[in-house]
């Protein structure tokens, strides 16, 4: 399985929790839309199902990053 980078789960998962502190479920139309296509980004990146097991997976794989994990984008 493909697993996204861990800059790019970190970042979905900010997003999403700033989405759910705001409580963007009961906003506008455009705001629970991006809350949907951010869980199902989430969903899709950890191979999960559901937001909240794609949360544990999410923060289990950002657990087990290293540093030298970004040593290709940073090679000069």
């Amino acid at each position: 399985m493909l697993m996204a980078h861990p800059a790019v789960l970190k970042d979905l998962i900010e997003q999403y929790e700033t989405l759910r502190t705001l409580r963007a479920e009961n906003g506008s139309p455009a705001v629970r839309q991006r809350m949907a296509d951010i869980s199902y980004t989430l969903c899709v990146s950890t191979g999960s199902q559901d937001v909240e097991a794609a949360l544990v997976v999410a923060r289990h794989q950002l657990s087990d990053t290293r540093p030298q994990d970004d040593a290709l984008f940073t090679a000069g």
